[in-house]
Formats: C-alpha cells, structure tokens, sequence
C-alpha cells in the first residue's frame, strides 16, 4: 500500500489547510486510516483517526473542536480539515493505514506570521 499527501503548505495563525491522502493498492474495507504529525525535535504524535463508513473519528486533545478527520472509502482517501491553526500545529504531518501499517512521506505544514 502507498499513501500519498497532498495540501500542506504555509499559513497565518488562525487560517485554514486542507490535507488530503489516498491510498493506492490494496486497502480492504473497513479500513482505519489516520494522520499524525511530527514537530521538530518531537516525537510523531497522532493527530486524528478515523474507520471508513463510520463517523466515529479520535481526535488528540489539542486540536479537537479545530481539526476534522473525514474519509472517502471509494477512493480509498482520507482528509484532514484544519481550522484555526496556530504555531503549535507546525509539523510534518503523515498519513497511516493502520491495517497494514503503512506510512505516506509527508505534508510539511507551517503556521507562521
């Protein structure tokens, strides 16, 4: 399975990113897919996870109420809707398929004035 990040980028404290990954290979339905992120000098945490044709989604506490997980289960895709973005939320930010444990290379987003 290959995952493959898109939507990262630069932004101001407060604006908005929309990241994207989808998955190529085979990626059985249910599936659970999730991003995580990793800040310099940090260790990779989990951002948000989330089971295909479900709306049952786990959010780390820091950005819940600002980050949505949502998913696409025919195209095998998996969002990440960021919201209110500050300083904190700098980092790499990867996909996972948590069925075969694969990793995407990564969406650098950066929250800057």
């Amino acid at each position: 399975v290959q995952l493959v990040e898109s939507g990262g980028g630069s932004v101001q404290p407060g604006g908005s990113l929309r990241l994207s990954c989808v998955a190529s290979g085979t990626v059985s339905l249910p599936y659970v897919m999730g991003w995580h992120r990793q800040a310099p000098g940090k260790q990779r945490e989990l951002v948000a996870s989330i089971r295909s044709g479900s709306n049952s989604a786990n959010y780390a506490e820091s950005v819940r109420g600002r980050f949505t997980i949502s998913e696409d289960s025919a195209k095998r895709a998996v969002y990440l809707q960021m919201n209110n973005l500050n300083a904190e939320d700098t980092a790499v930010y990867y996909c996972k398929d948590y069925g075969t444990n694969s990793w995407g290379r990564g969406t650098q987003v950066t929250v800057s004035s």
